[in-house]
């Protein structure tokens, strides 16, 4: 069994603008660049079918993936950037980072929630609200998480999850400085809490209008 749980194969691109990019696109392929690490700057395309296969998981774009590189053999890349087609579930271009062992990598994981439907906080009435739905790490790439779980079965009605607040796997920490690390990840609020707060401000005016 192999150890990527994703393998692209790939060409060099040999020539590059809009026009050829159009043309690869109309063969379908997805043109692309392979940057960092140690080597120059790679351009390449791989085949739209197999991005369209792969990206419908989210480990794809937080996993290391081997590219077979036509002509140059293996890289190991993780996911940078995507551009997406404005309307067709289609990829426009890819950026694709060289992974280097024993070097720290940047990468951005998605959130998977647990015990949301089981929380203290839903059971009290609450409904759960997503605010982000993937965190910037920094990781050797031998520690690189498919996921980060955050866990709701104790959060109560109106407490709030931040980013600092996570539970990150070990040898994993978040890239985030100190201000975005209060960012908001998950709260449970109450369901009425919109009209609550409406008729909470109409009652401060019209106790400043009685004055």
């Amino acid at each position: 069994m192999s150890e990527y749980a994703y393998t692209l194969s790939a060409i060099v691109r040999q020539d590059s603008g809009k026009g050829a990019s159009r043309r690869l696109r109309r063969e379908g392929l997805v043109p692309a660049i392979v940057y960092g690490g140690e080597g120059a700057p790679l351009p390449v395309a791989v085949k739209q079918d197999d991005l369209v296969k792969f990206g419908r998981f989210d480990s794809f774009y937080s996993q290391i993936i081997c590219l077979k590189v036509e002509g140059q053999g293996d890289v190991e890349v993780i996911v940078r950037d995507v551009q997406r087609h404005l309307y067709k579930p289609l990829y426009q271009h890819m950026d694709f980072q060289r992974v280097v062992r024993g070097q720290e990598l940047q990468a951005t994981v998605s959130l998977h929630f647990t015990n949301e439907d089981t929380s203290v906080g839903v059971k009290a009435g609450g409904i759960v609200e997503h605010h982000l739905n993937s965190a910037e790490i920094v990781c050797l790439p031998r520690n690189l998480p498919e996921y980060i779980e955050v866990d709701m079965a104790n959060v109560a009605l109106g407490d709030v999850i931040h980013l600092r607040e996570l539970k990150l796997p070990q040898g994993v920490r978040l890239l985030h400085d100190d201000d975005r690390a209060e960012a908001v990840v998950a709260q449970i609020t109450h369901p009425n809490r919109g009209a609550v707060e409406e008729s909470e401000a109409e009652t401060g005016e019209s106790d400043s209008a009685a004055e």
